[in-house]
C-alpha cells in the first residue's frame, strides 16, 4: 500500500522559493495607529526573526496602506495574524488601487475566529493577478462584535 500523509497545517504556507518584495525600498506605508513596542515595519520588512509583528495602539478598525513608488505586478499575498490573548472573530479586507485610477477594488474579504490557546494563528497565501498595482490596503476589524480588541498583523509579504 502506498501512503502519503497530507500536511494540512501547511496548505496555505507560502512556497519558500517566492521572491518577496523589499517593501522598505519600494513603497511607503500609511497606517491608522501603532503600538510603540510593535511598529508596522516589524510586520512588513523581510527580517528573519521578526517575532513581534504590528499591533494597533487603539481598539477598533485599522488600516495599513502600502503606496508603491512605481506600479507593480503582484502575484502572491501572504498574511499571518496571531492572537494569543482573547477569543474573537476578526474580519479583514484587502483592496487594491490600479495605477491611474482613483477607486479601490476589493480583492477579498475574510473572517477568522481566534480561540486561544488552541486556535491562535491564521496564515493565508493568496495567488492573485494584480497588474499595475499602485496601492494595497489592508483593513482589519479585530472583533466584529465591537469588543475592545486591538488589531495585530504578524506578517504581510508580497511577491
Amino acid at each position: 500500500m502506498r501512503k502519503t500523509i497530507i500536511n494540512q497545517a501547511g496548505k496555505n504556507s507560502p512556497s519558500s522559493d517566492l521572491d518577496f518584495l523589499d517593501l522598505e525600498h519600494l513603497a511607503q506605508v500609511e497606517f491608522t495607529s501603532e503600538c510603540l513596542e510593535h511598529p508596522v515595519e516589524s510586520a512588513l520588512l523581510l527580517m528573519e526573526n521578526s517575532v513581534s509583528g504590528w499591533q494597533a495602539a487603539i481598539s477598533g478598525e485599522q488600516v495599513i496602506r502600502l503606496i508603491f513608488d512605481q506600479p507593480r505586478t503582484i502575484e502572491h499575498i501572504v498574511l499571518m495574524f496571531e492572537e494569543r490573548q482573547q477569543s474573537r472573530t476578526q474580519e479583514f479586507v484587502l483592496l487594491w488601487l490600479m495605477d491611474n485610477e482613483d477607486t479601490y477594488r476589493e480583492v477579498l474579504r475574510q473572517q477568522y475566529h481566534f480561540s486561544p490557546p488552541n486556535t491562535t494563528c491564521e496564515i493565508e497565501h493568496y495567488e492573485v493577478g494584480l497588474n499595475q498595482l499602485k496601492a494595497l490596503e489592508l483593513r482589519i476589524i479585530p472583533d466584529i462584535i465591537g469588543g475592545e480588541a486591538c488589531a495585530t498583523l504578524k506578517q504581510l509579504r508580497l511577491a
